[in-house]
């Protein structure tokens, strides 16, 4: 047996050390890590994906370990992915949820993992769409991703999650400062957290009148609640909207929702490898350092020269 299928074997059956070894390949991207997400891939698709996003500060972490523990009250395995900004220093996770949620990790049922953003846009790395893989072929019923909260690439949860859940604090500044960045669209559910601070109502009803300028009839509604993350407030009324949600995808929106993700996974995948092998390509001929030359000198713009490698790829490819 080789070590990827003896790693496989571990994962599907939800063993914790072979869940944290097939991230960790993953994260490194070790030689090993394709193989290892294909052979996991046809056992996935059974967990429920939820995205945590929102502004930094919001409270999402301390929300996340109340969602958590009810889940787990409710008879549910869970698997957390908590992307963290990028240490400038190693690489690694520079925040570290999983000191944030330590008692949660003696639960057999809950598997945390912090991973770095990796400084891609909006925090959701590839290594992080392949570690939610992982935990949704180690049967876990529900897979929660925290974002980094980094403002407008914030969208990029949509790629990843099947119910995404934006979060709001009052007195964060601007309240309907995501109206800027686009967030607004893409949440299935909105929280407005620490709600027993002053203008917790004024951020729900802004918000709530910020969808009223919506006209486009949906299946889905979005609606606007209010928690108390430390003392666990609206918690069971916010997992009871998840619920709602998932069962409308199930209904119908699912396939939909799988084929946009399918989609974009693949687009995604295309562009590294197309980047990967031109890369590899002008590296081993000597043009690449040529060509970055000619940009240093002012002779050629990065754009008509990305333009005239693409041409000569394709001309490459056809003889």
């Amino acid at each position: 047996m080789t070590k990827v299928e003896e790693l496989t074997q571990g994962v599907l059956s939800g063993d914790v050390r072979s869940i944290a070894r097939a991230i960790t390949i993953i994260e490194n991207n070790a030689p090993e890590a394709k193989k290892l997400v294909s052979s996991i891939y046809p056992h996935t698709g059974k967990a429920h994906i939820i995205g945590f996003t929102g502004a930094g500060g919001a409270g999402k972490s301390t929300l996340i370990e109340k969602i958590v523990r009810e889940y787990r009250r409710n008879g549910k395995t869970v698997g957390v992915v908590a992307v963290d900004p990028t240490s400038p220093f190693t690489g690694g996770a520079f925040l570290g949820d999983r000191i944030r949620m330590q008692e949660l990790s003696t639960d057999p049922g809950v598997f945390i993992r912090s991973m770095a953003s990796r400084n891609y846009p909006g925090g959701i790395a590839r290594a992080t769409k392949d570690a939610v893989k992982v935990l949704d072929a180690a049967g876990k019923d529900i897979v929660i991703v925290e974002t980094v909260g980094a403002g407008q690439s914030e969208v990029e949860i949509i790629k990843v999650a099947q119910t995404v859940v934006v979060i709001h604090a009052p007195g964060l500044g601007d309240e309907i400062q995501a109206i800027k960045a686009g967030i607004m669209e893409i949440a299935d559910i909105f929280v407005v957290n620490k709600a027993d601070r002053e203008n917790a109502s004024k951020t729900a009803m802004d918000i709530q009148a910020i969808l009223q300028l919506n006209n486009k009839e949906t299946a889905w509604k979005p609606p606007v609640l209010k928690t108390a993350a430390l003392t666990g407030e609206g918690v069971p009324q916010l997992i009871e909207k998840i619920e709602e949600h998932r069962l409308l995808l199930e209904k119908g929106l699912k396939h939909k929702r799988s084929r946009e993700k399918a989609e974009a996974e693949l687009i995604e995948a295309i562009k590294e490898k197309v980047v990967s092998s031109v890369l590899e390509d002008l590296r081993k001929e000597g043009k690449f350092e040529q060509l970055v030359g000619k940009i240093v000198e002012r002779e050629i713009d990065p754009a008509t020269a990305a333009e005239k490698l693409l041409k000569k790829a394709l001309k490459d490819a056809e003889a």
